[in-house]
């Protein structure tokens, strides 16, 4: 009897080397993959266009388009227009997202997920907050990768510092930023987006806490082991993965895309003035409306050009980029209606705080 208890003890501690070694080898191959998809999509046309930025200062035309064309009737042309435009600028970067987010749903164990991301503390949400840094993704390319780390088991804040620390944190942008606007608009992009990206992360697990499943050891390893030993062959998990994904992400993305498209014409609007209301109307503008990465600075500047006040470009600095309609709509099925409805409350209340803070100080 001893001697069988041995060999099933030996039998065991092979099982589970061989487990860890799956899931070693399983993270390796998402890290490569991420880091390929990021150097082909991100890092190397960000570096060469941060050498073009540092000597032309400019990043090119407003996607907007000039500021006097910011009237009218919404139209099925502008509509097409602005998708057109959109998505062919940032198509890479939402397939990329879309294979990342699907991808780490079969590759990554669950514990290891939930050992860094799993709690509801603020260790988590610096965690999502930090990974988010290398991605340098726009709201809506994050999004399929938030929703994929919900669905792990990923404590809300976390997903959510990862989510919007990708668009305001993007050291791109804020290298962009420093070189054709100024180091005020950088320093208080940096000040309030840290701000707002574990502030808003923070809040939610306080909010959610007792209300998400804290996963124990035994159950992690159960759960990891059960995912590991599937039947079910790796493109079947991926397929089904994928496919969940693309249904939920993608036909409320490029709907949303078009309705913003046509209501472009009145979601600046010029004739506000340049006093609290303008400053409400595009704080509110800018958190719905959808752009690439570092759009912002075009469409900043555009306006400054034109003369708008530092306060209302102030707010476009922090509510353009961080969350949008589609993005939200994307994510919708992931994270409870009030911490959707925290999201965007504080994106706008830290559009107007940027918003005074700039017509004070830029």
């Amino acid at each position: 009897m001893k001697g069988w208890h041995k060999l099933q003890t030996s039998g065991l501690n092979l099982r589970q080397e061989s487990h860890a070694t799956r899931a070693i080898l399983m993270v390796f191959v998402f890290l490569l993959l991420a880091a390929a998809g990021l150097m082909y999509v991100k890092w190397w046309p960000y570096y060469h266009k941060a050498l073009t930025v540092s000597d032309t200062h400019s990043i090119g035309k407003s996607i907007l388009g000039e500021p006097v064309t910011h009237a009218g009737r919404p139209t099925w042309n502008g509509a097409v227009d602005y998708a057109v435009l959109y998505f062919k600028s940032v198509w890479k970067a939402a397939v990329l997202g879309l294979l990342l987010g699907s991808l780490l749903q079969v590759l990554i164990p669950v514990r290891w997920l939930h050992r860094l991301f799993g709690k509801s503390n603020f260790a988590s949400v610096l965690c999502g907050g930090i990974v988010s840094l290398p991605g340098m993704m726009c709201t809506c390319c994050a999004a399929p990768i938030a929703v994929g780390l919900r669905r792990k088991n990923v404590s809300a804040g976390s997903a959510l510092a990862f989510w919007i620390g990708n668009p305001l944190l993007n050291p791109a942008t804020l290298v962009f930023m420093a070189f054709v606007l100024s180091w005020k608009f950088t320093v208080l992009r940096i000040v309030l987006g840290i701000l707002l990206t574990f502030g808003v992360g923070y809040i939610a697990n306080r909010m959610m806490r007792g209300q998400e499943t804290e996963m124990m050891p035994d159950m992690l390893v159960s759960d990891a082991a059960a995912m590991e030993s599937t039947s079910a062959s790796f493109w079947s998990r991926w397929m089904k993965s994928l496919g969940k994904m693309l249904l939920q992400v993608v036909p409320a993305y490029f709907i949303a895309v078009l309705v913003l498209g046509a209501m472009k014409v009145w979601l600046f609007p010029l004739s506000a003035g340049s006093g609290i209301i303008m400053v409400l109307l595009f704080a509110v503008a800018g958190t719905l409306f959808v752009i690439p990465t570092a759009a912002e600075i075009p469409i900043i500047q555009s306006f400054m050009a034109i003369g708008i006040a530092a306060g209302p470009v102030s707010a476009l600095l922090l509510t353009l980029p961080a969350i949008s309609l589609p993005s939200l709509l994307m994510v919708s099925r992931s994270f409870p209606r009030k911490i959707l409805l925290l999201v965007l409350a504080s994106v706008i209340a830290t559009g107007v705080v940027s918003a005074i803070i700039g017509s004070l100080w830029i």
